[in-house]
C-alpha cells in the first residue's frame, strides 16, 4: 500500500513560481515566434543586446543566468537571420562582441513594443499594492542565487 505524502506539490514555491512564468509568457511567446521566429533564448538575447548595446555571450550569460550553451545556439540562429553580427575581441580572440544588425534594432523596437503592453495587461489583472508587492518579492528570490 503506498504511503501517505502529505507534500503539497500544488502549493510549493518553486512549483508555483514556474506555473506562473510559464503561464504568463504564453501570449508573449506566441507573438515573437510568429513575428520572428524566435524562441525563448533567442529573444532573451536580443532583449539583452537591445537594452544594453554590445555585449559578449558571456556578459548576456551573466545578466540572464542563461546557460552558455543555450547562448550561444541563440546567438548561431540569430545571426543566420540577420539579427546580429559578431566581432573578435582584438585583445582576446577567444571572445566576441555581440551586436544588433539594423534588422535586429527593428526586430527589438518592435517588440519592446508588444512586451510594454503585454507587461501592463498583466499588471492590470493586479490591485497596485499586490503588483508593488509581487515584483519586489521576485526580485528578491532572484536574487538569492
Amino acid at each position: 500500500m503506498p504511503q501517505k505524502d502529505d507534500f503539497d506539490l500544488q502549493n510549493f514555491l518553486p512549483y508555483l513560481l514556474n506555473q506562473a512564468a510559464e503561464e504568463s509568457s504564453l501570449a508573449f511567446q506566441q507573438v515573437y515566434k510568429d513575428r520572428y521566429g524566435m524562441l525563448r533564448t533567442e529573444w532573451r538575447v536580443l532583449f539583452h543586446l537591445g537594452l544594453y548595446g554590445r555585449l559578449t555571450a558571456k556578459e548576456i550569460g551573466a545578466r540572464s543566468k542563461m546557460h552558455k550553451t543555450k547562448i550561444s545556439r541563440a546567438v548561431q540562429r540569430l545571426e543566420e537571420r540577420r539579427f546580429l553580427t559578431r566581432a573578435p575581441d582584438d585583445a582576446d580572440r577567444r571572445q566576441e562582441y555581440l551586436d544588433l544588425t539594423v534588422q535586429g534594432r527593428a526586430a527589438y523596437r518592435d517588440l519592446h513594443g508588444v512586451a510594454q503592453g503585454y507587461d501592463a495587461a498583466l499588471a492590470d489583472t493586479l490591485t497596485a499594492e499586490e503588483e508593488r508587492i509581487l515584483r519586489a518579492a521576485l526580485r528578491k528570490l532572484a536574487r538569492m542565487g
